[in-house]
């Protein structure tokens, strides 16, 4: 399908006349697909079933970069804004600025639906306000979801971008660590103690450079705190010899990216080397696996299939279970982190089935919270014709040294 016969086609599912997403910034992942990077304030689109997207920004100061997305523009003098501005509470603003859209379009009322991210007072408004008009609103989001899965050459562009950045930055903390003075136990670099807050800051730095911001922050966790998957990490503490840290980058530019590696300086222990060695095993297997009509969630079974078989609990045998591999082994990447295909076990059809032109993480690990080590393994791929393609081929050493 084309990208209009595929918002055609969901939209007549819906019975909607047309696709409304609405915005308090070009950055909401709903509109972003839309707008090549255009940077605007308040803003609307509204795709009518049929017809070419419709851009709305609400200041004339804004012209400029409104006419960067390259689609049809509804000016704020088409709009009427400093009408409803005048005459109308702020929280009622984008209800009024959205009905006079659709009047211009020629759109009768009806069904419409909607997507995009508003304050919740203003959302109530928009389906007061058009409730009256006589209009219905759908849920909108898993349209816009199915239709911004796939990736362009232009997005998938914006991805590597990010993801080159990511492997910059993820080096950049594998030379600190490997030049770190480990006699002592606890780390030190260049005479000071080397704590997670130090190489957050070098991250952050690094990803500049490629200007990359961090929306959803990021993970430097060493230890216990990286047993707990989503434990970002103590800034003031300070990494010690022969730990596990876990590192875990998801900057956004236009597009996400998402990389994990494990370090650990000096020896590691026993079980934290073979659970590293099996968390490894496992993501080869799954890049292995992974090509267009393999389920994500058949993905899932096989690695937890691996990790049992190297004697730690899993979802698959032990539901619930807060050690071994507890998570899922990947998702979808573009204008958010998370997004389709999904490696659920209840994500139906299309949705949890990977495709050509998808952008996709695996990452098995493991953890062990009373031990207090940890190992994640995480790399992000395009999906091809003939399988996959990693976007982040940095090495796996647990040692930083090898890098």
């Amino acid at each position: 399908m084309t990208d209009g016969t595929l918002l055609d086609t969901g939209l007549g599912e819906l019975g909607a006349a047309a696709l409304v997403v609405v915005a308090t910034s070009s950055r909401d992942p709903y509109l972003a697909p839309f707008v090549r990077g255009a940077r605007l304030h308040h803003s609307l689109l509204i795709v009518p079933r049929g017809g070419a997207p419709r851009l709305g920004y609400f200041t004339p100061m804004e012209r400029g970069e409104a006419a960067g997305a390259g689609l049809e523009l509804l000016t704020p003098e088409k709009l009427d804004v400093e009408r409803w501005v005048r005459d109308h509470p702020s929280h009622e603003l984008f209800a009024h600025v959205l009905s006079r859209g659709l009047h211009v379009l020629g759109i009768a009322p009806g069904k419409v639906a909607l997507a995009g991210s508003l304050p919740a007072g203003w959302l109530l408004a928009v389906r007061e306000v058009l409730g009256q008009e006589g209009w219905t609103l759908e849920a909108g989001e898993a349209l816009v979801e199915r239709w911004r899965r796939h990736k362009g050459p232009g997005e998938l562009a914006a991805i590597e971008q990010a993801a080159a950045g990511t492997c910059a930055a993820m080096r950049r903390v594998a030379e600190m660590l490997a030049a770190s003075d480990a006699s002592k136990g606890a780390l030190t670099l260049e005479g000071e103690p080397l704590t997670v807050g130090r190489l957050r800051s070098a991250v952050a730095q690094c990803l500049s450079g490629y200007g990359l911001e961090q929306p959803w922050g990021n993970i430097v966790a060493p230890a216990e705190e990286g047993a707990i998957p989503h434990s970002a990490g103590t800034d003031e503490r300070v990494v010690a010899a022969g730990e596990s840290l876990v590192v875990d980058l998801f900057p956004r530019g236009l597009l996400a990216a998402d990389c994990t590696r494990t370090f650990c300086v000096g020896e590691p222990s026993a079980d934290l080397a073979r659970g590293h060695a099996t968390v490894l095993a496992a993501l080869d297997a799954a890049r292995e696996a992974a090509r267009p009509g393999a389920r994500g969630w058949d993905l899932q079974e096989q690695a937890c299939r691996h990790i049992i078989a190297a004697g730690w609990p899993t979802p698959l045998d032990q539901p619930g279970t807060t050690r071994g591999y507890v998570h899922g082994l990947g998702h979808g990447v573009g204008y958010e982190i998370h997004e389709l295909p999904s490696f659920r076990r209840d994500a139906a059809g299309a949705a949890g089935r990977l495709e050509a032109g998808d952008v996709i993480t695996l990452e098995p690990g493991l953890y062990e919270p009373e031990d207090g080590w940890a190992v994640r393994l995480e790399d992000l791929y395009a999906v091809t014709e003939g399988g996959v393609r990693n976007l982040t081929p940095l090495p796996y050493d647990l040692d930083p040294r090898a890098w």
